[in-house]
């Protein structure tokens, strides 16, 4: 990747859960699944992050990590006219503040976090899923279409720290864009 763009950023929040919580019908509730908010995640390239539930996983292997601008859920929670949403309901793995992360599709880009950096591909959009009008509040699913995040592959290995990081990008980003819903393409992955 040639980096062109940097950008300051801060990583919120860094998911890890071993299971998936949403399946099934949302009237029957959300699944038990162990799921923690950590201070940093280990992630390896081409597998994700270490004890989460998309490690490894062939069907996932371009999209084992999933990224969120919380400037995203600000919005919706604004159009919707309640409190603002606990990100970790989204489910996404890394709930970043300041990152415009539709221009990143089917590109390469590293977050620079603690002193180290790793390198991702933005695979495709994570689609918000019906249950978000359970979990979140009623209408969410709608207003989260075109700001779910990035379902992205790591490139490499290293660690994800909370806290102050960089963006980097090699097309140039609008942090001032990061909660405004965007038509987002397929994957531009071989």
């Amino acid at each position: 990747m040639t980096a062109s763009y940097r950008y300051d950023v801060e990583i919120l929040h860094l998911l890890v859960s071993s299971g998936h919580a949403y399946f099934g019908r949302s009237r029957d509730g959300a699944a038990e699944v162990p799921t923690t908010d950590a201070e940093q995640v280990d992630v390896v390239g081409g597998k994700g992050i270490v004890g989460d539930r998309f490690f490894g996983k062939a069907a996932h292997m371009d999209a084992a990590v999933t990224l969120i601008a919380i400037e995203s859920l600000e919005a919706m929670a604004a159009e919707l006219g309640v409190a603002p949403f606990n990100p970790l309901l989204t489910r996404r793995n890394v709930v970043l503040r300041g990152a415009h992360l539709a221009p990143l599709l089917g590109g390469e880009f590293a977050l620079e976090s603690g002193g180290g950096l790793v390198r991702f591909r933005g695979g495709r959009p994570a689609h918000p899923c019906a249950w978000m009008d359970q979990v979140l509040a009623p209408g969410a699913h709608a207003a989260m279409r075109g700001r779910g995040g990035v379902r992205c592959q790591p490139l490499s290995d290293g660690i994800l720290y909370r806290g102050p990081a960089v963006l980097i990008s090699p097309v140039r980003l609008d942090p001032d864009k990061a909660g405004q819903a965007t038509l987002l393409r397929a994957s531009r992955l071989p």
